[in-house]
């Protein structure tokens, strides 16, 4: 007997960036919306949707992994893959045991008209996959999201795609072209999730700065209407172009009323001859210069860089080079990644290549150049003002918050103060392994 559409249960599983994770809540919102419930905790799940990444070989891996598991577990379910995985590589993913729908980039925001398939999938399975895939070059839409399983952090995804074509990364093949919401669009999605119960909203894309590109508005505009409109108590700019990061944004950030002083800014390396293999539209002088002048006027500032080592070219000498540049940088935390070959990169026509080895010290010795920055970065925040998003998660007996300059605050737990900004005093190191503060006094 056919099941109806409302007893049909869903369980979700994001892989990847806080877009995907936006994304994800904006798929369950609008099947929600259709009738469709979440699993429940240990509910055999009728319907699975995977949302993937595809942005290493690792990446790739994990999702076929988190797949077989859920087809552990949930035997009986229809399996669902989109996101970027399922944009470059369908039929490998439609050729995966348990997977029965392979959905591309543009129409993972009309999902709720494939799972109609669910019904006939009580009655039918199929040796292969049914595929339905939009070519990257034709994928127009912009489609706004924003992840709400949290009352706290929300993530607001305003643009999406990219133009850039760095030679190591394949997200312009899997998002497509640059495009945006408009400057109206990114407040009325503001506000919804104000509505929700948003204190804190971060906004996200995958090349930020290109905000309003073809338009006549640009993420300056926009961060000031936000700003102005006092939506929330709090946003965030997520990671951004060093070459899109404006004098004008970092100043306006200085002086905003709900702008956090805290940048994320893709350097992916300190050497310039490896910046123009990469094809990276800037040298690290401009780097140098963006970090110099938001320390200049917010000394407090959060600065989280991005770093690839081991990429094709990266010889020794440049590597070392590299590493000189960011231990002189006055910045708070490395992200690092080891480069992942990917088909159809240009990078692949570089001769010169990094072995598994060598990438992985270049990765530890950045991992504690990281380290020693963001102890000394702590250190420097002992004793100072600051206010606290609390968190709703439970650690033991505490929970815990960030401050608007991004650093991880532990308390004893207090269900009241669950989604409230509080004025406190940063105490010295928690004796959490996790690095946080305590609280002084409030």
């Amino acid at each position: 007997m056919k099941k109806s559409k409302e007893t049909f249960s869903v369980a979700y599983h994001t892989l990847g960036c806080k877009l995907n994770f936006a994304e994800t809540s904006a798929i369950a919102k609008q099947l929600n919306e259709h009738g469709f419930r979440n699993a429940k905790k240990g509910e055999q799940a009728d319907l699975c949707i995977v949302n993937t990444c595809s942005v290493t070989d690792t990446a790739d891996h994990k999702c076929r992994q988190a797949i077989s598991h859920l087809h552990r577990i949930h035997p009986n379910a229809l399996i669902i893959v989109t996101g970027c995985y399922a944009q470059l590589k369908p039929e490998e993913l439609a050729n995966l045991e348990g997977v029965e729908l392979v959905l591309g980039i543009k129409e993972k925001f009309d999902i709720e008209q494939y799972v109609g398939m669910v019904q006939d999938h009580q009655n039918k399975k199929q040796n292969h996959a049914e595929i339905h895939h939009t070519q990257t070059k034709n994928i127009r839409n912009f489609a706004p999201s924003c992840s709400y399983d949290e009352r706290t952090r929300h993530f607001l995804k305003i643009q999406d795609g990219c133009d850039y074509y760095c030679t190591y990364c394949t997200i312009p093949f899997a998002r497509g072209r640059s495009r945006s919401a408009s400057i109206e669009e990114t407040l009325n999605s503001a506000r919804k999730a104000a509505a929700e119960g948003a204190k804190e909203i971060v906004l996200t894309g995958v090349n930020l700065g290109d905000f309003g590109k073809g338009t006549s508005e640009n993420l300056y505009q926009l961060i000031r209407r936000l700003d102005e409109n006092e939506i929330v108590e709090r946003y965030r700019i997520s990671s951004i172009e060093p070459n899109l990061l404006t004098d004008e944004i970092i100043l306006f950030v200085a002086e905003s009323k709900h702008f956090a002083p805290h940048f994320h800014i893709p350097l992916q390396s300190g050497c310039n001859s490896v910046l123009e293999l990469m094809h990276r539209r800037y040298k690290r002088e401009l780097f140098a210069e963006k970090v110099h002048m938001i320390k200049k006027w917010m000394p407090n500032a959060f600065i989280g860089v991005d770093v690839i080592v081991g990429t094709r070219g990266e010889r020794p000498e440049f590597f070392n080079e590299s590493t000189e540049f960011i231990q002189k940088l006055d910045i708070s935390q490395l992200h690092v990644f080891s480069y992942s070959e990917r088909a159809g990169t240009k990078a692949l026509e570089i001769p010169y290549r990094v072995t598994p080895n060598e990438k992985k010290e270049r990765s530890e010795i950045l991992h504690k150049i990281s380290d020693k920055k963001l102890l000394d970065f702590y250190k420097a925040n002992i004793g100072k003002t600051a206010t606290v998003l609390w968190e709703a998660a439970k650690k033991g007996k505490n929970m815990y918050g960030f401050t608007e300059n991004y650093i991880r605050i532990t308390a004893p737990y207090d269900e009241r103060k669950i989604n409230s900004i509080e004025k406190i005093k940063i105490g010295n190191f928690s004796s959490e392994s996790q690095l946080s503060m305590t609280v002084d006094s409030i």
